[in-house]
């Protein structure tokens, strides 16, 4: 069976003793990811659909440090701090989502810190078009 685990360097990952992404077999599991850039900076304060672009860029490619793709997401969870912007990342979803169709969570949320308007995480599952599990 696969196992794989991918950090992206992020501050919290070692403290917290966690794996930015995770493979078990066909299994993928993405955490929370907020749109923190490299630098530390956050993108796009208080702007809901740049950060859920972006963030939805960021979940791509972590899925494919595991070997798995953006049509491979089965369910993603959003965490919200002002549902009043929630328009933003429906559109987002829908544009990076169209075809795939994953069940959608929304939450209205705290988060870390002013301006961080999104927080997404996503679950997936490695199938064919058939929806065969690949192993």
């Amino acid at each position: 069976m696969t196992l794989r685990r991918w950090n992206s360097g992020g501050r919290f990952e070692e403290i917290g003793s966690y794996s930015r992404a995770k493979r078990v077999g066909p299994f993928v599991y993405i955490a929370g990811t907020t749109a923190i850039e490299p630098s530390g900076k956050l993108h796009a304060p208080n702007d809901c659909y740049a950060q859920s672009v972006y963030i939805l860029d960021r979940i791509e490619g972590a899925l494919r440090e595991v070997g798995a793709e953006m049509r491979h997401v089965v369910r993603t969870r959003a965490y919200i701090t002002d549902m009043s912007a929630a328009g933003g990342l429906v559109k987002a979803h829908g544009e990076v989502f169209k075809g795939i169709d994953p069940v959608m969570t929304g939450v209205e949320a705290g988060l870390t810190q002013p301006g961080m308007m999104v927080e997404i995480d996503v679950d997936a599952i490695i199938h064919d078009e058939e929806g065969n599990i690949h192993y």
